[in-house]
């Protein structure tokens, strides 16, 4: 039992802390003896050919502000083409983007789901490089150009961009933005010593000869889409000079309505890249990709349990070892911390102390929910998009 603790403790924390800390050890020694990457240098004339995509569905509250970014976007004039696909919409924002002669625009009134709607799309790009991003994330002006100098190496086969997620102060779901800043440490790390283990849909890229569509059910097809890439040998890189801002979910129960999307997505993202288990082909790929997201999407929230339910035993059955009384008050200090964040969420009160632990035991409650939900085969990929703030 003392074993079965230490070891559930050990993956529950290597999962989210530990692996970070080995990547940032192995990093530095990395730039010790090859010294720190530095940036391509590539010459506007010279960036390929370009196409951003956008699905959107029912976005007419943002989809103005959307296009006007998108238009102010610097890349090499006559080199970036705009695709904009509304299957669906139901609102304004098909006539919306209608509006403009600079964007090619797509629509059809079926409403199929994202990724029926980019495989369309794709069906008629004729650029070297596609970028894919949100309708309700805005870029920083040079993003296309800071992805698209990376391909320049042909190893280098897509590119991931950064997440920022802008929360209100004091809300519960500043827990969200926490979270985003450290998963972009962790893939800068990644992407330094080999690949990044899959994209945001927020901001992705790929060379349009190595898309690979995926099938129609799909629930995270830009994690998909990416992870192919890897997969067929390329490496995938991030660049964080290129950058998606988005709002953070408007409450807890939006947040944990997309996570359980999120995990459901993952599980099934690991039962079709069964293949990345193996460590013959790519062993370094094959380390960050379980390290990484195999761990958080699988086994992590039940170890945690267990560690707590196994920690309680060994202390109540007579144990008077002030290790184990020490670790089982930290692991109730611990939730202690997160249950109150919840009922000071539900309150309205403000606490921020309170936020990260609370966030962090959500997220793992949504891992337990979204498998239960994909064994039942109950998330579709046409899902309710979460309400931001």
């Amino acid at each position: 039992m003392e074993f079965l603790l230490w070891f559930s403790l050990f993956i529950a924390f290597y999962a989210f802390f530990g692996y970070g800390i080995l990547l940032f050890i192995i990093i530095k020694i990395k730039r010790a003896i090859k010294g720190k990457p530095v940036l391509p240098v590539v010459m506007k004339d010279d960036l390929p050919t370009c196409t951003l995509i956008v699905a959107a569905y029912n976005e007419e509250g943002v989809m103005d502000e959307k296009i006007k970014n998108s238009l102010e976007l610097n890349y090499p004039k006559g080199k970036l083409e705009f695709v904009f696909i509304t299957d669906g919409s139901t609102d304004s924002t098909a006539n919306i983007v209608k509006k403009h002669q600079e964007i090619r625009h797509m629509h059809s009134d079926e409403r199929k789901g994202k990724i029926a709607a980019v495989h369309r799309a794709m069906d008629t790009v004729n650029s070297e490089v596609v970028v894919f991003t949100d309708a309700n994330t805005f870029l920083n002006t040079d993003a296309i150009v800071n992805i698209c100098r990376h391909y320049s190496d042909a190893k280098v086969g897509a590119v991931a961009g950064e997440k920022r997620v802008y929360a209100e102060a004091g809300n519960a779901t500043a827990g969200e933005g926490f979270y985003w800043k450290y998963e972009s440490k962790l893939k800068a790390w990644d992407s330094e010593l080999y690949s990044v283990v899959g994209a945001a849909g927020e901001l992705f890229s790929i060379k349009t000869a190595l898309y690979r569509p995926v099938p129609a059910n799909t629930i995270l097809d830009d994690f998909m889409i990416s992870l192919l890439v890897a997969k067929d040998g390329y490496r995938v890189i991030y660049e964080p000079e290129a950058f998606a801002t988005e709002s953070a979910s408007q409450n807890v129960t939006e947040e944990l309505k997309r996570k359980i999307r999120i995990a459901a997505g993952g599980l099934q993202s690991i039962v079709w890249l069964r293949a990345l288990l193996n460590p013959f082909p790519n062993a370094i790929l094959t380390f960050q990709y379980v390290s990484h997201r195999v761990l958080r999407w699988t086994v992590v929230p039940f170890f945690m349990l267990l560690a707590l339910l196994i920690n309680l035993i060994i202390v109540f059955s007579g144990s008077i070892s002030l290790t184990y009384q020490l670790l089982l008050l930290a692991q109730v200090g611990f939730y202690l911390l997160a249950i109150s964040g919840w009922i000071l969420e539900e309150r309205k009160i403000k606490i921020k102390i309170f936020f990260i632990p609370y966030y962090f035991c959500m997220m793992n409650y949504a891992v337990v929910m979204g498998i239960f939900r994909y064994l039942r085969g109950k998330q579709s990929a046409v899902w309710e998009k979460a309400k931001r703030q």
